[in-house]
């Protein structure tokens, strides 16, 4: 079984709503749970409660897995350990958010092979703008010490921030393009990290999170970007 790590906050872990996609199911996309693979359900990564108020729900992960076991025929493993309103700073070594996936990370690992991370973050880093201009060096820093410390140098996919959040709150995550530059400028450093786009994805009325429909398609464009780099 090939592992992946999904780590970042909201828009990775997923506040789509249920109802507006159909289900994904797959016998070949499983998910972890008490550090055991089970068959892949949505909410994967359950870091809100399911119902009421701001909730758990539909996120990228469902539709790159079904893509990947539809290409490969292989089953794949979700490692889900983001965490919804985190910023970057949250997610640097020796945090609980970074220890705790390098942890879930490693304990997959006795059940199959680690193939890659998947990380999408940088809305709790847009408000501010040296935070947003340093993202790039930050993060960089981050997740080249969690391969190290998980012991795989697997390729990483991020994902662009939505292009939406020019209206979010009149203008209160105005440095998004900011984080958006900065990640396009580290993946182009390194040959194993590539940049999923966010172009055209739709939020829903909150503004800040992706629909369940556009999380779909991100999920679509997580999987051609891992693509592009493994073939």
């Amino acid at each position: 079984m090939k592992l992946f790590l999904l780590i970042g906050q909201s828009n990775m872990a997923g506040r789509g709503e249920f109802g507006d996609v159909p289900p994904l199911r797959d016998p070949r996309c499983k998910m972890m749970r008490n550090g055991r693979f089970i068959a892949m359900a949505e909410p994967i990564n359950c870091d809100r409660p399911i119902w009421g108020g701001v909730h758990s729900g539909i996120g990228p992960a469902a539709s790159f897995a079904v893509a990947f076991a539809e290409q490969y025929n292989e089953e794949i493993g979700l490692i889900p350990c983001a965490d919804g309103g985190t910023s970057l700073a949250e997610w640097q070594p020796g945090t609980i958010l970074y220890d705790h996936a390098v942890f879930m990370a490693r304990l997959g690992m006795r059940s199959g092979e680690m193939a890659g991370i998947l990380w999408h973050q940088g809305e709790g880093d847009s408000g501010n703008e040296e935070r947003a201009r340093t993202y790039g060096e930050r993060f960089e820093r981050m997740i080249l010490q969690m391969r190290r410390d998980i012991g795989a140098e697997v390729p990483v996919v991020a994902g662009e921030l939505g292009e939406y959040l020019t209206t979010y709150k009149n203008g209160a995550l105005r440095y998004f393009p900011v984080v958006n530059e900065e990640l396009r400028r580290v993946v182009a450093a390194h040959a194993d990290f590539a940049l999923a786009s966010s172009a055209g994805l739709q939020p829903k009325p909150d503004g800040l999170h992706f629909c369940a429909e556009a999380q779909r398609e991100f999920g679509r464009r997580y999987f051609a970007a891992y693509r592009s780099l493994v073939g």
